[in-house]
């Protein structure tokens, strides 16, 4: 138990270097747990300093973690929540203490983490712009036209005319919405720290506001054209069901995983 390597890292050292979480829960089971954890290495590296450093078995690894960063912290604050404050401040032989060795050795993940975050969030972007565009178009020609007597629309006594009218309100509100939250991503500062639920939070929001304007822009479409298809296709729903369930269902296969994984990391799972 009390072994180490020549570098001077015990069990608890190793573990937390290389994110292997069942052991280390395991040994916290151990009533010889403080003194695994006070100990140091070599380099006066204590268990936090390598718990701050990214090992051999980086956090992409992990199944769940959508922005690598965000697994990172996750981690972090978990190994760094029940030690003792005088950890937290403690000095390796290079005078840094766990938290500057946790910044300096995820310059690389933060970049390429604000990279992925940047190109994902210029591509929805450009998607909700333009399905607010058709949107705000949409509710703005109404179906069937207005009648010139009272200035109300002629189909509005018609069923299906309410849910055009209520979905594109939905696909424009819902749209301009990803569009703030996206451009909000864009104008944030990507610090380590924002990764771990600032960035994650802003990111869902303007997904899952992307998502209810895409399905809401197919219910509009379909409402729209129900009235020209009545007449030519005598069960017109069989119809809009097709054109509305195959956009969207090739739309769920391939933006869903991310959605859940993301969801997953931001809402339900507070720990790595």
């Amino acid at each position: 138990m009390y072994d180490t390597n020549p570098e001077g890292k015990n069990v608890m050292h190793i573990a937390l270097e290389n994110r292997k979480i069942e052991v280390y829960k395991a040994l916290t089971g151990w009533t010889l747990i403080k003194d695994l954890l006070h100990h140091n290495d070599e380099n006066g590296n204590n268990a936090l300093h390598h718990a701050a450093t990214v090992g051999k078995y980086p956090p992409w690894r992990a199944p769940k973690a959508v922005l690598k960063m965000q697994y990172e912290i996750k981690w972090f604050e978990s190994i760094k929540g029940p030690l003792p404050k005088n950890m937290l401040d403690h000095q390796n032989k290079q005078g840094k203490t766990p938290y500057q060795t946790f910044m300096e050795t995820h310059e690389d993940l933060v970049k390429n983490d604000t990279d992925w975050l940047m190109k994902t969030t210029d591509s929805c972007t450009f998607v909700a712009a333009l399905i607010a565009t058709v949107a705000f178009a949409t509710s703005a020609s109404l179906s069937g036209g207005i009648n010139g007597d009272n200035g109300e629309p002629i189909l509005q006594q018609e069923r299906m005319f309410e849910v055009f009218a209520i979905s594109s309100l939905v696909a424009l509100c819902f749209s301009l919405t990803a569009v703030l939250m996206f451009l909000s991503i864009l104008t944030s500062r990507h610090q380590a720290m924002d990764f771990h639920v600032y960035l994650p939070r802003k990111l869902l929001i303007g997904l899952t506001a992307l998502f209810i304007s895409i399905a809401s822009m197919l219910v509009s479409f379909c409402g729209g054209h129900f009235f020209v298809l009545r007449k030519i296709v005598k069960q017109a729903q069989v119809v809009e069901y097709l054109v509305a369930f195959l956009p969207v269902m090739f739309f769920i296969i391939a933006q869903c995983p991310l959605y859940v994984k993301l969801f997953w990391a931001t809402v339900i799972k507070d720990e790595p």
